[in-house]
């Protein structure tokens, strides 16, 4: 059969021959796109996709990761009947093994986080782990989790079956044809130059691997995506193995085995992996593997030994290396990119691009066509990176960790060790003196807790900061501190049309007077939730909006993709400024004697301009953390001497920690942890802040839910167990079912209780002291439900335990 002849024009050019470009062909076409078309410069599946150990393994992070791996298990075993081509896919489960008591922990969070998702796991003994994999040295084993629904799949005819879907609909594939040039036209797609010619289009999807930062560049778009090398062993057949066996996970080893062809697949995630430049793995790696290096695999060799004790005298087959993509934090690119319109990224796969592919084409296919993930995938959006993440020296020091986190314990407040210093407050030397904990956060360094004496000892009990976390808060609570907000993203928005196109992207009312700050969401056409921010008139024709350090990116294409004909300028302030929140009873007292006593005139959510230390500040009184205050925003280069003098009048510093803990007292919430794209104001029981007598986008959704008499599903748990500890993502019972789960936690040092904010999802549940327990690693902690915020500021004194 001849090849079809080039096109000239397609609605959408996939670009990219593996599981993630099939898959997002495929769905192209399903959903009716008959002309859609997929070049690959090389043979499907040539880069990455052949040699990948194809594991999948359900559980992720979130319910919505979870739900794209379980699309793909289900569209892995359907594919057969509806292709004829066999996917290969083994349904034989996985194993997940403990060595030690907080690994233990680590693998029952996951087994009760997968249980709300629905995913199937248990808890079993050692004995039973041992009768599932009898070859498995356990004397040091102390626990494991079996989840049976979990599998494998073979990458090249998962390709083929989703290729042969694809091409019964319409879609075309065209193999050794490279793509030259990206062409754009104000700022959107218009077509791609490729080696066989021209193909005009109205979308891209980009799904090109290894290779993806030089591919996005052609449509002047940065993603921070690097290679490194990735490692499996193979042996020759084995005694002992006979058919198909379940996945066995060592994470203390950095392992993951399971049988092949007879024999052993022993592959890892070293605590260090292995850059590589893509460019030195060239265009043309086709079909291709590294060297082996047995030197750097030796560490992880002795790991295997002492698990199986069979391979000392099995005979190795391979040792494979083969190049996968990783980006900064571990998690995929899915979704427009926020700088031209029309460029669709599905890349940066971080070693679940089989697993996730199906699910992730789909969602993807999904984006390009209705504009929007069909749930929020805000861990995925293309926009959370900032610019200094694409650099080369800063992407070579991160991807090696990020290889390495796939098998790490997640303990909570686990930070970076690489590609630190990036980004720096105006403070930053002043924090430092301080002996700051830094956290990083969208490339910026923020001060986790001072005080610090040595590098934490993380784990999931108390933690080694909650006394000095205790003192920042009493600092707040009982005198003044210092909390600094810098790094929370800028946006000017000035014109004859500003309050208009405001109020047309904002929730609640813009029409208000210069001096005022007003908190709003913006939604989107569904009423969830796009951004939550406050916003401080500065005059008749302009507006600073404050929006989340992590929002900037995403918040700035929104607003730009509505600008339209509105006659506004938009400008990114982020940078210029410095804001420095001020919180606590003596704060009145140091306002005044640090001469800018007109502030103390302000009522909640007044903005007014004072000068401290003889420079100028713009203060808006109000705050984040349940205690009365202002946050001070000043010009970046007067930060320090502004510090200065607040700390010589007595306010004290205080670092995230402490601010989340507090937060989390007075029910504030938080986007990307409490709220997101799915979830609408009346939903989390922000409809307070709608103007419902004003035209603004989602506003209909959010009508319908109200007249469907959908009500506040946003609550606060606090727990009877003074020494629990939660952290977030546990699950919420009531009569033993499970009901929800809690979004924010922490240690509320006001109240002297752990307490969580949580998502439930039975109305008659959302009351004021309904009994509820939250699930932490296995074990019920019980606790009560209420609607107000835990701390009343009033008359209150601190407790801590």
């Amino acid at each position: 059969m001849s090849n079809p002849p080039f096109p000239s024009h397609a609605s959408v050019v996939v670009i990219g021959g593996g599981v993630m470009g099939c898959s997002t062909l495929y769905h192209l076409a399903k959903q009716g796109v008959g002309d859609a078309i997929l070049l690959e410069r090389n043979q499907l599946t040539s880069g990455t996709t052949w040699h990948s150990a194809a594991q999948v393994r359900a559980l992720r992070s979130s319910r919505n990761l979870t739900d794209l791996i379980r699309y793909s298990v289900e569209l892995y075993s359907e594919l057969e009947a509806e292709t004829g081509q066999a996917t290969g896919w083994i349904n034989k489960g996985s194993l997940s093994i403990a060595t030690n008591k907080e690994r233990l922990t680590h693998i029952r969070r996951q087994q009760s986080l997968a249980n709300l998702y629905g995913v199937p796991a248990f808890s079993i003994s050692k004995e039973e782990a041992m009768e599932r994999w009898p070859l498995m040295n356990g004397d040091d084993v102390v626990g494991a989790v079996w989840s049976p629904e979990d599998g494998r799949v073979s990458p090249s005819d998962l390709c083929a079956a989703l290729v042969k879907g694809a091409k019964s609909r319409g879609a075309q594939i065209f193999e050794d044809t490279g793509v030259t040039g990206i062409i754009t036209k104000n700022g959107k797609i218009a077509g791609v130059e490729t080696d066989k010619g021209r193909v005009d289009c109205d979308a891209i999807a980009l799904c090109t691997g290894l290779w993806s930062r030089t591919a996005a560049a052609l449509a002047g778009v940065k993603i921070p995506v690097w290679s490194c090398e990735h490692f499996y062993l193979l042996t020759k057949p084995l005694e002992g193995i006979s058919g198909n066996m379940p996945t066995l996970s060592d994470h203390d080893g950095h392992l993951y085995i399971r049988d092949d062809s007879g024999g052993l697949l022993v592959g890892c995630f070293e605590p260090m992996g292995k850059a590589i430049d893509p460019d030195r793995i060239g265009s043309d790696f086709s079909f291709q593997l590294l060297p082996e290096d047995w030197d750097h695999f030796e560490p992880m060799m002795v790991n295997a030994l002492h698990r199986l004790p069979s391979l000392e005298t099995a005979e190795v087959k391979m040792l494979l290396n083969g190049p996968e993509s990783f980006t900064p934090d571990g998690s995929f690119l899915l979704g427009e990119s926020a700088e031209t319109r029309g460029l669709f990224l599905g890349c940066g796969m971080n070693s679940v691009g089989v697993a996730t592919g199906g699910g992730a084409g789909m969602a993807l296919a999904h984006c390009i066509l209705k504009g929007h993930t069909p749930v929020d995938l805000h861990e995925a959006d293309p926009a959370r990176f900032p610019d200094c993440f694409n650099s080369v020296t800063a992407l070579c020091e991160r991807v090696p960790e990020i290889l390495g986190t796939h098998y790490e314990i997640t303990f909570p407040g686990r930070q970076w060790t690489s590609s630190r210093s990036l980004r720096k407050m105006p403070c930053h030397s002043k924090w430092l003196a301080e002996k700051a904990h830094f956290g990083q956060f969208f490339g910026w360094e923020r001060p986790l807790y001072f005080a610090k004496q040595s590098e934490p000892v993380l784990t999931f009990e108390k933690p080694d900061w909650f006394d000095q976390v205790a003192l920042e808060v009493s600092n707040a609570h009982i005198g003044a501190a210092v909390f600094d907000q810098s790094t929370f993203g800028k946006i000017e928005v000035e014109g004859r049309d500003a309050e208009r196109f405001l109020n047309w992207l904002c929730a609640n009312n813009m029409d208000r007077s210069p001096g005022r700050a007003i908190y709003t969401s913006m939604l989107n056409e569904r009423g969830g939730i796009e951004s939550d921010l406050t916003a401080i008139r500065i005059s008749e024709h302009h507006y600073r909006l404050f929006v989340g350090t992590g929002s900037i990116r995403r918040d700035w294409a929104w607003l730009q993709r509505h600008k339209g004909e509105f006659q506004i300028t938009l400008r990114d302030s982020t940078e210029e400024f410095a804001v420095l929140a001020l919180m606590g009873p003596d704060a009145s007292a140091i306002i005044e004697k640090s001469g800018a006593n007109e502030l103390n005139a302000l009522k909640y959510f007044e903005a007014g301009a004072a000068h401290i230390a003889g420079a100028h500040v713009r203060a808006v009184r109000l705050s984040y953390v349940g205690e009365a205050g202002w946050e001070i925003t000043c010009k970046a280069q007067n930060a320090t001497r502004i510090y200065d003098s607040l700390y010589q009048q007595g306010a004290k510093p205080a670092g995230l920690f402490a601010q989340s803990a507090m937060r989390i007292e007075k029910r504030f919430l938080s986007f990307g942890h409490d709220l997101d794209t799915d979830i609408s104001p009346v939903q989390a029981g922000l409809d307070f802040a709608v103007a419902w007598d004003t035209n603004f986008i989602g506003k209909t959704p959010l009508e319908n839910q109200r007249e469907a008499g959908e009500t506040n599903r946003i609550v606060t748990i606090i727990l009877d167990d003074l020494d629990a500890v939660p952290i977030g993502n546990e699950p919420v019972l009531c009569g033993g079912e499970m009901v929800g789960k809690t979004t924010s936690a922490a240690f509320g040092y006001r109240i002297g209780k752990p307490l969580a904010i949580a998502d439930i999802g039975r109305p008659e549940l959302c009351a004021e002291g309904v009994k509820v327990s939250v699930d932490i690693a296995g074990r019920k902690h019980e606790g009560a439900v209420t609607l107000k915020p835990a701390f009343d500021p009033k008359g209150s004194r601190m407790r801590v335990s």
